[in-house]
Protein backbone atom coordinates (compact mmCIF):
# COMPACT_ATOMS: atom_id res chain seq x y z
CA UNK A 1 0.00 0.00 0.00
CA UNK A 2 1.37 3.37 -0.99
CA UNK A 3 1.00 6.10 1.65
CA UNK A 4 0.33 9.51 0.18
CA UNK A 5 1.01 12.52 2.36
CA UNK A 6 -1.86 14.96 2.22
CA UNK A 7 -1.13 18.69 2.40
CA UNK A 8 -1.07 20.01 5.93
CA UNK A 9 -4.34 21.50 7.09
CA UNK A 10 -5.41 23.46 10.14
CA UNK A 11 -2.79 25.07 12.34
CA UNK A 12 0.08 23.14 10.76
CA UNK A 13 -0.90 24.33 7.29
CA UNK A 14 -1.36 27.89 8.51
CA UNK A 15 2.11 28.14 10.03
CA UNK A 16 3.92 26.36 7.19
CA UNK A 17 3.81 29.55 5.14
CA UNK A 18 4.96 31.83 7.97
CA UNK A 19 8.56 32.95 8.53
CA UNK A 20 10.57 31.14 11.20
CA UNK A 21 10.48 34.13 13.55
CA UNK A 22 6.68 34.42 13.49
CA UNK A 23 5.15 33.96 16.98
CA UNK A 24 2.81 31.32 15.52
CA UNK A 25 5.67 29.45 13.87
CA UNK A 26 7.78 29.49 17.06
CA UNK A 27 4.84 28.28 19.17
CA UNK A 28 3.91 25.57 16.66
CA UNK A 29 7.48 24.33 16.23
CA UNK A 30 8.65 24.39 19.84
CA UNK A 31 5.72 24.43 22.28
CA UNK A 32 2.35 23.30 20.93
CA UNK A 33 1.75 19.65 21.80
CA UNK A 34 5.10 19.09 23.48
CA UNK A 35 4.86 17.52 26.95
CA UNK A 36 5.15 19.94 29.85
CA UNK A 37 6.12 18.60 33.28
CA UNK A 38 6.78 21.73 35.34
CA UNK A 39 3.77 22.88 37.37
CA UNK A 40 4.48 26.58 36.92
CA UNK A 41 4.80 26.20 33.14
CA UNK A 42 1.65 24.08 33.03
CA UNK A 43 -0.22 26.73 34.96
CA UNK A 44 1.19 29.46 32.72
CA UNK A 45 -0.14 27.63 29.68
CA UNK A 46 -3.56 27.42 31.34
CA UNK A 47 -3.49 31.17 32.00
CA UNK A 48 -2.70 31.82 28.34
CA UNK A 49 -5.50 29.53 27.17
CA UNK A 50 -7.99 31.19 29.52
CA UNK A 51 -6.97 34.62 28.28
CA UNK A 52 -7.39 33.60 24.65
CA UNK A 53 -11.14 33.09 25.12
CA UNK A 54 -12.91 35.48 22.79
CA UNK A 55 -9.66 36.73 21.27
CA UNK A 56 -7.22 35.60 18.62
CA UNK A 57 -4.31 33.34 19.51
CA UNK A 58 -2.09 35.87 17.72
CA UNK A 59 -2.97 38.44 20.39
CA UNK A 60 -1.97 36.00 23.15
CA UNK A 61 1.26 34.94 21.45
CA UNK A 62 2.24 38.58 20.99
CA UNK A 63 1.63 39.21 24.70
CA UNK A 64 2.97 35.95 26.18
CA UNK A 65 6.17 37.52 27.52
CA UNK A 66 4.10 40.28 29.12
CA UNK A 67 1.84 37.66 30.71
CA UNK A 68 4.84 35.78 32.12
CA UNK A 69 6.21 38.96 33.67
CA UNK A 70 2.84 40.18 34.98
CA UNK A 71 2.06 36.78 36.52
CA UNK A 72 5.36 36.52 38.39
CA UNK A 73 7.04 34.13 35.92
CA UNK A 74 4.07 31.76 36.41
CA UNK A 75 4.87 31.31 40.12
CA UNK A 76 1.72 29.55 41.33
CA UNK A 77 2.29 30.39 45.01
CA UNK A 78 2.84 34.06 44.22
CA UNK A 79 -0.25 34.22 41.99
CA UNK A 80 -2.42 32.52 44.60
CA UNK A 81 -1.27 35.09 47.16
CA UNK A 82 -1.97 38.14 45.00
CA UNK A 83 -2.85 41.14 47.10
CA UNK A 84 -5.48 43.70 46.18
CA UNK A 85 -2.61 45.87 44.98
CA UNK A 86 -1.28 43.05 42.76
CA UNK A 87 -4.76 42.48 41.34
CA UNK A 88 -5.14 46.18 40.56
CA UNK A 89 -1.72 46.21 38.89
CA UNK A 90 -2.86 43.35 36.65
CA UNK A 91 -6.05 45.24 35.76
CA UNK A 92 -3.97 48.27 34.79
CA UNK A 93 -1.28 46.34 32.86
CA UNK A 94 -1.77 47.19 29.17
CA UNK A 95 0.68 44.41 28.24
CA UNK A 96 -1.84 41.68 29.11
CA UNK A 97 -5.57 41.12 28.71
CA UNK A 98 -7.17 43.38 31.31
CA UNK A 99 -10.28 41.35 31.95
CA UNK A 100 -11.21 41.20 35.63
CA UNK A 101 -12.93 37.80 35.27
CA UNK A 102 -9.85 36.26 33.65
CA UNK A 103 -7.52 37.81 36.24
CA UNK A 104 -9.73 36.62 39.10
CA UNK A 105 -9.84 33.15 37.50
CA UNK A 106 -6.03 33.00 37.35
CA UNK A 107 -5.75 33.89 41.04
CA UNK A 108 -8.50 31.47 42.08
CA UNK A 109 -7.11 28.70 39.87
CA UNK A 110 -3.65 29.15 41.38
CA UNK A 111 -5.18 28.38 44.79
CA UNK A 112 -6.83 25.29 43.33
CA UNK A 113 -3.49 24.11 41.94
CA UNK A 114 -1.85 24.60 45.34
CA UNK A 115 -4.53 22.38 46.82
CA UNK A 116 -3.96 19.76 44.11
CA UNK A 117 -0.23 19.88 44.79
CA UNK A 118 -0.88 19.12 48.46
CA UNK A 119 -3.12 16.17 47.59
CA UNK A 120 -1.25 14.73 44.60
CA UNK A 121 2.30 16.04 44.95
CA UNK A 122 2.02 18.22 41.83
CA UNK A 123 -0.39 19.62 39.30
CA UNK A 124 1.22 17.34 36.74
CA UNK A 125 0.58 14.29 38.96
CA UNK A 126 -3.09 15.27 39.22
CA UNK A 127 -3.27 15.48 35.44
CA UNK A 128 -1.58 12.07 35.16
CA UNK A 129 -4.02 10.62 37.70
CA UNK A 130 -6.80 11.52 35.28
CA UNK A 131 -5.08 10.60 32.01
CA UNK A 132 -7.59 7.89 31.12
CA UNK A 133 -10.43 10.41 30.93
CA UNK A 134 -12.09 11.14 27.62
CA UNK A 135 -12.44 14.75 26.48
CA UNK A 136 -16.00 15.28 27.88
CA UNK A 137 -14.84 13.92 31.26
CA UNK A 138 -11.82 16.23 31.24
CA UNK A 139 -14.09 19.17 30.56
CA UNK A 140 -16.36 18.28 33.49
CA UNK A 141 -13.35 17.76 35.76
CA UNK A 142 -11.92 21.18 34.91
CA UNK A 143 -15.29 22.92 35.22
CA UNK A 144 -15.74 21.33 38.64
CA UNK A 145 -12.35 22.53 39.86
CA UNK A 146 -11.37 25.68 37.97
CA UNK A 147 -12.91 28.94 36.85
CA UNK A 148 -13.14 30.11 33.25
CA UNK A 149 -12.43 26.68 31.78
CA UNK A 150 -14.91 25.96 29.02
CA UNK A 151 -14.73 23.10 26.56
CA UNK A 152 -12.44 24.81 24.04
CA UNK A 153 -10.05 26.09 26.72
CA UNK A 154 -9.74 22.64 28.30
CA UNK A 155 -9.31 20.93 24.93
CA UNK A 156 -6.62 23.36 23.76
CA UNK A 157 -4.83 23.28 27.11
CA UNK A 158 -4.68 19.47 27.15
CA UNK A 159 -3.62 19.25 23.49
CA UNK A 160 -0.99 21.93 23.99
CA UNK A 161 0.67 20.02 26.86
CA UNK A 162 0.55 16.56 25.27
CA UNK A 163 -2.39 15.06 27.16
CA UNK A 164 -4.80 14.91 24.20
CA UNK A 165 -3.94 14.18 20.55
CA UNK A 166 -4.65 16.59 17.73
CA UNK A 167 -2.14 19.39 18.15
CA UNK A 168 -0.52 18.55 14.80
CA UNK A 169 -1.39 16.78 11.59
CA UNK A 170 0.24 13.34 11.45
CA UNK A 171 2.38 14.35 8.47
CA UNK A 172 3.65 17.51 10.19
CA UNK A 173 7.39 17.21 10.95
CA UNK A 174 6.78 18.59 14.45
CA UNK A 175 4.32 15.76 15.13
CA UNK A 176 7.19 13.29 14.69
CA UNK A 177 9.34 15.26 17.14
CA UNK A 178 6.56 15.24 19.71
CA UNK A 179 6.16 11.46 19.37
CA UNK A 180 9.83 11.08 20.35
CA UNK A 181 8.99 12.76 23.67
CA UNK A 182 6.30 10.16 24.49
CA UNK A 183 3.38 12.51 25.21
CA UNK A 184 0.76 11.21 27.61
CA UNK A 185 -1.82 10.66 24.83
CA UNK A 186 0.47 8.04 23.24
CA UNK A 187 1.01 6.07 26.42
CA UNK A 188 -0.77 2.81 27.05
CA UNK A 189 -3.83 3.49 29.16
CA UNK A 190 -4.75 0.95 31.83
Amino acid sequence: MKIVNKPLAGYCGFVSSLPGDSPHRIYHDSQYGFPLLDDNELFGRLILEINQAGLSWTTILNKQDNFRKAYFNWDIQRIANCSAEDRNALILDAGIIRNRLKIDAAIHNASVVLSLQKSYGSFYSWLLENKTLQKPEWIRLFKNNFRFTGAEIVNEFLMSIGFLPGAHEVNCPVHRLILLENPVWTQQKP
